[in-house]
């Protein structure tokens, strides 16, 4: 027999997943608490017992979507904290690439309409929860990088990759919507072998602006040495 505090919990658990297809499905404007309700089989006065608000309960349900996502899909790809960083890179992007193609990740598609009609209200809660992942992914590109190559370089790098896995999946969820199949240029069937080319094509281009800063490091040694032989 359940305790009233498994009933409570459970109730809760039940809206934060209704919440989550609502809100993936229609965004915040368009979404009713009535139909959250209804989707849950609970009352309105649930979601103000455990939410009071329609806004609370669109920044917990994400951050509940996300969770989930990560859950099935572990940021790390499956790959020893310890391997070398270009398994690392590929784990990573792999993990990602899944997240954003996986049709059950309601965090994606909330924040795919959160862009397209802005609330304001996603901006705190997702930056608690992506600024760590970046984090992680901006470490290994550094490691990748060497120490000759500033913070700012860096930075653009990992935007470089991680647009490379967003854009092109992004497309593919629009044009795949209503069950409706495309075989454009845009259509990526095989996930792995297209980590394998982000990654190929990553480190191609980490490996040449690692050879760019190294010789603007020799250039600069090079003229202070020769400004400190002048007489």
């Amino acid at each position: 027999m359940k305790t009233p505090r498994e009933d409570t919990a459970r109730t809760r658990g039940k809206l934060l997943a209704a919440a989550g297809e609502v809100f993936a499905e229609k965004g915040f404007r368009d979404t009713t608490i009535a139909e959250i309700s209804m989707r849950a089989g609970a009352n309105i006065a649930a979601v103000n017992y455990h939410f009071g608000s329609k806004e609370i309960l669109y920044s917990e349900a994400w951050r509940h979507a996300f969770a989930k996502s990560l859950q099935a899909h572990p940021p790390d790809g499956g790959v020893a904290a310890d391997a070398p960083p270009e398994q690392r890179l590929m784990g990573q992007i792999m993990a990602l690439l899944r997240r954003i193609s996986d049709k059950d990740n309601r965090a994606f598609w909330f924040m795919h309409r959160e862009i397209a009609n802005p609330t304001g209200l996603l901006t705190e809660v997702v930056r608690e929860e992506i600024m760590p992942l970046r984090q992680r992914t901006e470490s290994v590109v550094r490691e990748l990088l060497g120490l000759c190559v500033n913070k700012r370089e860096a930075r653009f790098c990992e935007m470089g990759i991680v647009s490379q896995c967003i854009n092109p999946m992004v497309v593919r969820s629009r044009l795949n919507q209503g069950g409706k199949e495309y075989d454009g240029p845009f259509r990526i069937d095989d996930i792995e072998a297209y980590a394998r080319h982000v990654v190929s094509f990553s480190l191609a281009g980490i490996a040449a602006v690692r050879a760019v800063a190294e010789a603007r490091r020799v250039k600069r040694k090079t003229k202070t040495a020769g400004k400190g032989g002048r007489p």
